[in-house]
């Protein structure tokens, strides 16, 4: 049966080794030239017994115009098109003309092949193991770089995927957002992104696992982050000195840089954390040391009903959402202060738990104290693991 389709196929059209190989690609093992040549052989041993003529290989392909012959050249191409760039492995893709693409379909239909391979999937097998061969890079299907070759105009594009940085950070004084905002020269993310920037060579995105309040600092073990640093021209960066530019800032530090791979940089920024607050509780009415500890003891394990707060209603969806508050620790200050130690749920907004938020927040512990209270200054201390 393959010997008889292949004399079909060689009898009504040119086709080089690649091409008569590829129609049988997922028959037996080896590439598809090789495979080409030994049906040719075979083939032409059978012709020769029935005194017909040999198909030669002919001088030009009619199906792929003997593209494989400039897969040397365009894997120097792709080197020198690669020269400046810092990558370990990479992927090839290639893009035929249609003409080709729709040829190859209609021989297939023509002999009623359901064996074959497509021309661009060995084209780009091939010339990955000719350029794995004189870079010195490996090939994978998750690369650092994807080439996308135009094997007949030489066109050669390059496609620097990301890399992506987990991290926790610091942010050591009030005053400066999480993200950049009008009114501010900087921000946490451009703080360290100005250093993941300048070392990567690429454009960094940062990405927090939640965020605090422009007057909120962010102490402890510091909160989840991750940049990711799009088309970097360098890869080889030593991220300690990333954290010495950063840290040197005195605004902002970093913890445990490393490496993530995309999953698990979505794993960090979609995973909800329980957070541990402690807020600067005023109540100008007035406060004993008993009030303060009642307080708290009322809210340590309490479910609490938070309506989207006023002050970022425009920014989030109005609802009710319900968080837990699993620790509450008070330490009396003056007749007018105390000190609220909190472990909630990720989404709780404290200043809202503290005011209530004309009732947007039940129970809140203006509501339990039955006196106002307001947050007059509130730190993150840390962001906790699961």
């Amino acid at each position: 049966m393959i010997l008889e389709t292949a004399e079909k196929a060689l009898e009504r059209h040119e086709l080089c080794n690649h091409c008569l190989g590829r129609l049988f690609a997922r028959l037996g093992k080896g590439t598809n030239e090789e495979r080409g040549k030994a049906i040719r052989f075979s083939l032409n041993m059978e012709r020769s017994a029935r005194g017909l003529n040999p198909i030669e290989e002919p001088e030009e392909c009619g199906l792929c115009h003997n593209v494989f012959e400039k897969i040397p050249k365009l894997a120097k191409f792709m080197e020198n098109a690669a020269d400046d760039l810092e990558f370990e492995t990479f992927l090839v893709g290639s893009r035929f003309p249609e003409e080709i693409v729709e040829g190859e379909k209609a021989l297939w239909e023509e002999l009623g092949v359901e064996t074959g391979e497509p021309i661009n999937r060995e084209f780009n097998r091939e010339l990955g193991k000719a350029f794995g061969r004189i870079s010195g890079k490996e090939a994978s299907t998750s690369p650092d770089v994807v080439f996308i070759v135009e094997p007949f105009s030489e066109k050669i594009e390059i496609q620097i995927n990301p890399v992506y940085v987990y991290g926790r950070y610091r942010k050591l004084v009030r005053g400066i957002p999480q993200t950049p905002l009008p009114g501010f020269d900087e921000s946490v993310a451009s703080i360290i992104c100005r250093a993941f920037s300048r070392a990567f060579e690429g454009k960094c995105v940062f990405k927090g696992a939640g965020r605090e309040d422009v007057d909120v600092r962010m102490l402890g073990s510091g909160r989840p982050f991750v940049v990711e640093v799009k088309r970097p021209r360098r890869r080889k960066v030593e991220l300690g000195r990333i954290a010495e530019e950063i840290n040197a800032s005195g605004k902002v530090e970093v913890l445990n840089l490393h490496f993530v791979s995309p999953k698990e940089a979505e794993e960090v920024l979609t995973k909800n954390h329980r957070k541990e607050y402690l807020a600067l509780v005023l109540v100008e009415e007035g406060i004993s040391p008993e009030e303060a500890e009642n307080v708290a003891r009322k809210l340590s394990g309490l479910k609490i009903h938070q309506r989207t707060p006023w002050r970022v209603r425009k920014a989030r969806a109005d609802k009710v959402r319900v968080k837990r508050v699993y620790k509450a620790e008070a330490r009396w200050i003056d007749e007018r202060h105390f000190e609220l130690r909190l472990v909630t749920d990720g989404g709780l907004y404290i200043k809202e738990l503290v005011s209530g938020d004309k009732g947007r927040t039940k129970p809140s512990v203006t509501e339990l104290l039955g006196k106002g209270a307001w947050c007059e200054r509130l730190d993150v201390l840390n962001i906790l693991d699961e």
